[in-house]
């Protein structure tokens, strides 16, 4: 498991962990999923492909994971398997991923926001690692 839950006074943190970036987004997600304690239905499933871009990798992951928590809360949709593709230019990140899930069964916690207090994507000696705050 790439990611633990962090104690945090008022809402949830997440340290994940992992060898690349796009890597560290698909753990974050599966992460994010864990904390909620999300469980997809049964039966036909579905797939999306998201376009995003950000200033930074950090509000990249913001971006994406809050499509996600979208996704969870207006949709009833939960996405757990994810194929990310970062690139980076002069101006901008970009992210083009494409997601497979199904309709949400249940989710025990509700995140409201993924938010930017203290975060901070890290190199690390085993690759990439970063803390995510969720308002709750």
């Amino acid at each position: 498991m790439p990611y633990e839950e962090l104690f945090h006074t008022a809402d949830w943190c997440l340290r994940v962990w992992a060898d690349d970036l796009p890597s560290l987004f698909v753990e974050a997600a599966r992460g994010m999923n864990a904390l909620m304690q999300a469980r997809p239905a049964a039966g036909p499933g579905t797939r999306r492909t998201l376009h995003l871009s950000a200033p930074d990798p950090e509000a990249l992951l913001v971006a994406f994971l809050s499509e996600l928590v979208f996704a969870a809360e207006q949709e009833g949709l939960i996405f757990t398997d994810f194929q990310v593709k970062l690139s980076e230019n002069s101006e901008e990140w970009q992210l083009n991923v494409h997601m497979d899930g199904a309709p949400l069964l249940s989710a025990t916690k509700i995140i409201k926001a993924v938010t930017y207090h203290n975060l901070r994507i890290r190199p690390t000696a085993r690759g990439y690692e970063v803390e995510i705050v969720f308002d709750v």
